[in-house]
């Protein structure tokens, strides 16, 4: 744990502190303004067409990871290495990002019955998986060479460390399964509580949702503290993990109003240390790890306040 500390304290010392109390105040404006105006549960949420959800998240994911960029350059006068390829880069992000939300699963509303909407489900996830992998890997192939893909290594992770950060949330989560707003997201599992009735192995099928429901992590892990870092790094030294932070923050509105607010700090420190261990395993296995204890929380939460 002492090793991580001093990544973070490291990082506090070297970053230029505008940039960071800018994207801290940039992330509260924009909280604000998703929790009064709804913006992503029901304003986007209620577009007709996924092209026009697409749009709107884009412009949404544009505003948190963009525009603290712009104000790196422009009001802080941070230097950074503006080639082609970080302008494109700066754009193919946000909206790979919207379309990985946006796009529908194939098999939805094709299937019919109790069985065909538990399919849709456990497969949409792993569908959303590829559909930001396929492009992650061309660009792997297209940008120098890295150690590693993405950052997916186990070289010289230590687990001691990752363990410690899942004991620590483990008060937090405790504490976040008593409130309501939390209980009323979680667990994630009851997406498919209408199969209980129609099957005699229903904690197999629960486990397959639990497993889909992980997939997810891994797209997340992949994309935002792996290619959001290494990929930007390379451009913008360190400070590219503080528009990751803020973008990250903003894939969690319409989430229960803590999550939002500590995914800032939270995939701030994992980006910090992916950046340092030259890894995204270690980080995943945290993320992966609190994901189903918040699922833990939410089910024993539900049963005690019944």
């Amino acid at each position: 744990m002492s090793t991580i500390l001093a990544y973070l304290r490291e990082y506090a010392s070297a970053i230029d502190r505008g940039l960071l109390f800018f994207c801290i105040v940039w992330t509260g404006v924009l909280i604000t303004l998703n929790y009064q105006l709804s913006i992503e549960k029901e304003l986007i949420a209620g577009l007709d067409s996924r092209l026009d959800q697409w749009l709107a998240l884009f412009l949404v994911y544009c505003s948190a990871f963009i525009i603290p960029y712009l104000f790196a350059m422009v009001v802080r006068k941070q230097w950074m290495t503006f080639t082609p390829m970080f302008w494109l880069l700066l754009f193919i992000a946000p909206a790979l990002f919207a379309l990985k939300v946006s796009i529908a699963n194939p098999l939805e509303n094709s299937m019919d019955g109790v069985w065909g909407g538990y399919l849709t489900i456990i497969t949409t996830l792993p569908f959303k998986c590829l559909v930001v992998l396929v492009p992650l890997v061309i660009l792997y192939q297209m940008l120098p060479a890295q150690s590693s893909f993405w950052g997916m290594t186990l070289r010289d992770v230590r687990w001691r460390p990752y363990c410690l950060m899942l004991a620590l949330m483990v008060p937090l989560i405790i504490f976040a399964s008593t409130q309501a707003d939390f209980l009323n997201a979680y667990p994630r599992l009851k997406q498919v509580a209408f199969i209980e009735p129609y099957t005699g192995n229903l904690l197999w099928y629960q486990l397959l949702y639990e497993i889909s429901y992980g997939i997810d992590f891994i797209t997340v892990e992949l994309f935002f503290r792996g290619f959001l870092v290494f990929a930007f790094i390379r451009y913008a030294g360190p400070a590219a993990l503080l528009p990751m932070a803020t973008f990250y923050c903003s894939i969690h509105f319409g989430k229960p109003l803590f999550e939002c607010i500590s995914s800032f700090f939270g995939g701030l420190i994992l980006g910090i240390i992916a950046h340092r261990t030259q890894s995204i395993v270690g980080g995943l296995a945290v993320h992966l790890g609190i994901a189903w204890m918040m699922e833990i929380g939410g089910y024993a939460g539900n049963l005690w306040m019944k």
